[in-house]
């Protein structure tokens, strides 16, 4: 069984918004993957970005700075 890692999770409301999300990280060189959106949380579009807890930071200021939109961050153990 593979183990489990913290994992901050980033929903969006639409497909639009989480494909724009992943074009802007991917090209600031800031880590994660677009995935489907796990059953502990729900979004409007199905898809969440998944990014290691310990690079949210740099993450966080991306958005902040870019004012990128999302509809919900969350920590699960994926």
């Amino acid at each position: 069984m593979r183990e489990k890692k913290k994992y901050m999770v980033i929903s969006f409301h639409s497909t639009t918004e989480a494909m724009s999300f992943e074009k802007q990280c991917i090209g600031n060189g800031i880590p994660g993957r677009l995935i489907p959106i796990p059953r502990e949380i729900t979004a409007g579009c199905g898809l969440a970005w998944r990014i290691p807890v310990e690079e949210y930071p740099l993450c966080r200021q991306a958005i902040q700075e870019r004012r990128m939109e999302y509809q919900d961050v969350v920590e699960l153990m994926l």
